[in-house]
């Protein structure tokens, strides 16, 4: 997975589980983030902690904001995030 510097998710490709530690390239700096919870495909998961009330960025653009602390390798869905794009 790639992330762009600025991003604070990236997306499960294939379905993980919990445990699982994923590879994610930022800015060419490999990073290993070690999921909280199973993922479904396609679903994002915090790359570093995300402060309650920060934008989320995803491919750099903004696409919504923390509801509450977000830890690294939480899946960032609907339960923790207010989306911008469906406003």
């Amino acid at each position: 997975m790639i992330c762009k510097p600025s991003d604070s998710v990236a997306i499960a490709l294939k379905p993980v589980e919990a445990g699982d530690l994923l590879r994610v390239v930022v800015d060419d700096k490999p990073l290993e983030i070690r999921l909280l919870g199973p993922l479904p495909t396609f679903h994002k998961f915090a790359v570093h902690r995300i402060p309650a009330g920060q934008v989320v960025l995803k491919q750099g653009e903004a696409i919504g904001v923390a509801l509450r602390d977000i830890a690294p390798g939480e899946h960032v869905h609907v339960h923790n995030l207010s989306s911008l794009r469906a406003r």
